[in-house]
């Protein structure tokens, strides 16, 4: 399991790129209070694309997490 670690590690960062585009994507229609710690949320439920990217999102960071797990299984940690 030893020799998948650069893998793991080189996918580890890829997630975490997408982890962060994802989250600045959906952010964008907020307003500027959501940014800083405010309840930038909207009354209302989400449709179309945007339930679609926080389904993504979440099933990104599920597949990031179990990575993570197998990253540190696989250095020995």
């Amino acid at each position: 399991m030893s020799s998948l670690a650069p893998y793991l590690g080189a996918i580890e960062i890829v997630l975490a790129i997408v982890i962060t585009i994802l989250v600045l994507l959906q952010s964008k229609g907020s307003d500027l209070s959501a940014l800083t710690g405010g309840s930038g949320e909207r009354i209302g439920s989400r449709r179309g694309a945007e339930a679609l990217m926080h389904r993504i999102t979440i099933v990104t960071s599920a597949i990031f997490f179990v990575n993570t797990l197998f990253t540190f299984v696989a250095m020995g940690q």
